[in-house]
């Protein structure tokens, strides 16, 4: 049975207003407990008899009930709140996001109803697996399962759900009339779970999450109507953060990277580095093709980049990169990070596109440039000057050199080879205090150059 606006029927035919208390926050199915003392150690679900077998009436009257469970999960996080350290909660969205989890919504509810329809007596075993192990309980089916067909739904089912779809389309109409954003709460609710986002629902920006979503039900719902007259509707894939997905322009940015991990041994630090721009541009836009990543693309990365405080601790340390960006904006004092980090990052999105269009993940018959060509931001130059010929010789006559005494502030006989290897190979500091025992090995082998005669 398809299950819509919180509203469905017991064994008996009467209907009942039910809730899915969130998995998330952490604690707040035991909290919604403690709420109602009811002894339970925990609330997977609230639910409620709505005292009528009318569905009209049952819509009516499942309103208020709905509205009274939203103030019990709304002071069970309250109190939970109170007694956990509190999370960094965002006060805006991109338009790029709010885009992908309205299409979520659209693409979860048709996939829902694609479940029902075709999946047959085994797809509802599963469906109602799927429940108690949410929930923890189910309701009697009107239609017990052993009298499902193998494929396709009973009559007298497609009916009910029909005549159920009919209702819940003009309330939705209604509500998307009257600006009742209220209507998708939970579906709302949903989209940022699946996406990670932790939205304040004060923010212009819920507002503007909300009633997309509210739109993209709206056409679920005439869609699936389309369905019911027998109209093919396909349902989109759901596309979360991170997913990856092959299209006709070919691989994604996912994809990218592990084929430029795999093409070749690289150190593990500029993996890491890479791994970690192209999550931060996935975190942003999705795991896109590659193929199809514009130049608008890139600079909105760049301008999140810029948002991004300097000092994060806490929550914000491990916060998506659309959170902290949100998290600067709104602390406009803070200091940001520094070009050459924002750079940084670009040139590792960069240097994946151009190893994908190189080594076929974009499709020859699409004319490819480089999106993120130009856009690097002009670095602070460094004050700091090459040691001249004078000072060298007065470096390496002191004790450490001459008679091999190393002081305390030499840590033993790093003190001693770190500017050595300093002065044939000109890496730098952070590259040298980094080297292991084998990469010292390897670097023995070349053929290093002194950089003074």
């Amino acid at each position: 049975m398809r299950i819509l606006m919180g509203v469905i029927k017991d064994r008996h035919g009467t209907y009942c207003a039910r809730k899915t208390v969130p998995e998330k926050p952490n604690g707040l199915q035991a909290a919604v407990a403690r709420e109602l003392n009811n002894g339970k150690a925990a609330q997977k679900h609230l639910k409620r008899s709505l005292g009528t077998k009318d569905l009209r009436e049952a819509n009516i009257r499942a309103k208020p009930v709905l509205a009274d469970f939203d103030r019990i999960i709304a002071k069970a996080k309250a109190s939970l709140a109170a007694t956990t350290v509190p999370t960094v909660k965002r006060t805006s969205l991109n338009d790029t996001e709010i885009k992908r989890m309205a299409e979520y919504v659209y693409a979860k509810a048709l996939a829902w109803d694609e479940r029902v329809r075709f999946g047959g007596r085994d797809e509802m075993k599963r469906i109602e697996a799927e429940i108690i192990r949410l929930e923890g309980a189910v309701e009697q089916p009107l239609i017990a399962q052993e009298q499902w067909p193998q494929r396709g739904m009973p009559r007298g089912v497609y009916e009910e759900n029909k005549a159920e779809l009919l209702d819940t389309l003009r309330e939705m109409r209604e509500a998307a009339a009257m600006g009742d954003i209220s209507a998708v709460q939970d579906h709302v609710l949903e989209a940022m779970l699946a996406f990670n986002v932790e939205l304040d629902q004060h923010s212009p920006a819920y507002i503007r999450l909300s009633t997309a979503c509210l739109h993209s039900y709206l056409r679920a719902l005439e869609d699936i109507g389309k369905r019911d007259e027998g109209i093919t509707v396909e349902a989109p894939p759901l596309a979360l953060p991170g997913a990856a997905a092959i299209t006709a322009d070919g691989g994604t940015l996912k994809d990218a990277l592990e084929g430029w991990k795999r093409h070749r041994a690289r150190p593990k630090r500029t993996v890491d580095e890479f791994s970690r721009s192209v999550d931060m541009f996935v975190q942003l836009h999705g795991n896109m093709s590659v193929a199809v990543i514009k130049k608008k693309h890139a600079l909105d990365y760049r301008k999140a980049l810029q948002d991004v405080p300097r000092h994060r601790t806490g929550d914000l340390l491990h916060a998506t990169l659309p959170a902290q960006a949100a998290w600067g904006r709104e602390h406009a004092d803070e200091p940001r990070i520094t070009a050459a980090t924002i750079n940084k990052q670009l040139g590792g999105v960069q240097s994946i596109c151009i190893w994908a269009n190189e080594n076929g993940l974009v499709s020859d018959d699409v004319q490819w440039s480089d999106p993120f060509s130009k856009l690097r931001l002009p670095e602070e130059r460094s004050e700091r000057t090459s040691f001249d010929v004078a000072e060298l010789q007065l470096l390496f006559n002191t004790t450490l050199f001459i008679e091999h005494r190393f002081p305390l502030g030499a840590h033993g006989a790093a003190g001693f080879w770190l500017p050595v290897l300093a002065l044939f190979s000109g890496a730098r500091q952070a590259e040298l205090g980094s080297l292991t025992r084998p990469m010292c090995r390897q670097m023995s082998k070349r053929d290093w150059r002194c950089s003074i005669s």
